[in-house]
């Protein structure tokens, strides 16, 4: 599990950049997304539902139904959907979880924490799912073991 993100926030990711390799214009099946990223089928449809709501998927129902992209690759970065899913909160609070800390009640990490914080936010902003893809497709372990290659 992630240090920063939820465990539906990493699925979120996951089942995105699966739907982005596809490359279809087609919609994927959930099914299909459960089973090769072994992702709980009910909670699964939560989050992909909750992506939908935001326009970053669309879904449709029936035989021929399931998930597509709501827009161009390089049109949906990783923070879209960290944000669709877990908020902004990792940008604001205290990464020890102290209530209390903030630019005049620093923590002993505050300083370092908001260094990190702004390079994870610059690259989840930077980064589209259309080039992580891409980049999986040049890293054939990762991306045959996210079954995108």
């Amino acid at each position: 599990m992630s240090v920063i993100f939820s465990r539906q926030c990493e699925y979120a990711l996951q089942a995105v950049l699966y739907i982005t390799a596809k490359g279809s214009n087609g919609y994927t099946d959930i099914k299909e997304i459960s089973n090769k990223l072994e992702i709980p089928h009910h909670f699964l449809a939560k989050i992909l539902q909750n992506l939908s709501k935001r326009g970053l998927l669309r879904s449709q129902k029936g035989p021929s139904g399931g998930f597509a992209l709501g827009s161009d690759p390089d049109d949906i970065t990783l923070y879209q959907i960290v944000e669709a899913i877990d908020g902004d909160g990792f940008l604001t609070q205290c990464v020890l979880g102290l209530p209390i800390c903030g630019g005049n009640n620093p923590c002993p990490v505050h300083e370092r924490w908001g260094e990190l914080r702004d390079d994870i936010y610059k690259m989840l902003a930077e980064k589209t799912v259309g080039k992580m893809v891409e980049e999986l497709h040049s890293k054939p372990g990762i991306g045959e073991k996210m079954h995108i290659v």
